[in-house]
């Protein structure tokens, strides 16, 4: 899809650009920054990230199959002592506790590589290396109709070169 690309100097006018960008719809756009700025979180109101559910699901997996293989064990090969139940949870929480945590840890990254659709195949269109050197930009993917609206809006914000790309 075509774009337009602005780069901006300051970060002010990057957030008033983000601002103006919300208020007109003018389409789906990316920022890139140098480094992470609160700013510009908060201009762009982002959704809450789905990794967190890979995290509980995880977890809450991690913890019943630490009981269970607990359990499981203890049936399969008991120790019998002192005539005390052979399967009981309170000694098994410890490793239950272990288990939540691994698998919550390893679902947790899973979730973040899935998320962040890594290994990302195609290259990412409206990338400029001097969004790394300390500028910000702007990648707006435009309907043909409002490309012309898009570089006029990124312009009275303030940047200092706009483009349309493909």
């Amino acid at each position: 899809m075509r774009g337009v690309i602005g780069a901006f100097r300051e970060l002010d006018s990057t957030v008033e650009a983000i601002d103006a960008l919300k208020h007109r719809r003018l389409g789906e756009f990316t920022v890139y920054t140098p480094t992470p700025r609160h700013e510009i979180e908060h201009a762009v109101d982002a959704p809450t990230s789905a990794v967190r559910r890979f995290t509980l699901i995880g977890g809450l997996c991690g913890v019943t199959f630490g009981y269970w293989i607990a359990v499981w064990i203890s049936d399969y090969w008991p120790l019998v002592v002192g005539g005390k139940a052979i399967a009981t949870w309170i000694p098994y929480t410890i490793f239950g506790f272990e288990v939540m945590v691994l698998i919550g840890a390893l679902s947790t990254v899973a979730g973040l590589f899935a998320n962040a659709r890594v290994p990302r195949i195609t290259t990412t269109v409206g990338y400029d290396a001097r969004f790394s050197h300390g500028d910000y930009g702007i990648w707006v993917e435009a309907a043909p109709d409002k490309i012309k609206e898009t570089e006029e809006l990124l312009r009275k914000a303030g940047a200092v070169e706009v483009r349309v790309e493909r």
